[in-house]
């Protein structure tokens, strides 16, 4: 039994509905670019979303036809092919996010 809800584990819906990135506490939403490990391609990751599962998986695919590119999520992160920081930033931004684009 879930302590939470009071389901059986294999019911549960807690784990569905809690964020899934805790690494950002500030409330910024940050954007950098990654290349290493990746054949020397570029990905946008955009990090610090405290989203749950759901919120998170349909944003990643509003900003992935924003971008006009693939991607995905992984670990809370969301990844998005190509430099697209600056359209990213702005779809974002008139979400009410803050965003701030990381590094270089």
């Amino acid at each position: 039994m879930c302590p939470v809800c009071g389901k059986p584990k294999e019911q549960c819906i807690c784990k569905k509905n809690l964020p899934t990135n805790q690494s950002s506490k500030d409330g910024i939403v940050r954007l950098r670019l990654e290349r290493k490990g990746r054949g020397g391609k570029t990905v946008t990751l955009i990090e610090g979303l405290s989203l749950s599962a759901e919120m998170l998986k349909d944003l990643a695919k509003e900003l992935k036809r924003a971008a006009g590119s693939g991607g995905a999520i992984k670990d809370g992160v969301i990844e998005v092919q190509g430099d697209v920081c600056n359209a990213l930033k702005s779809v974002l931004e008139n979400k009410g996010f803050r965003v701030k684009i990381s590094g270089g």
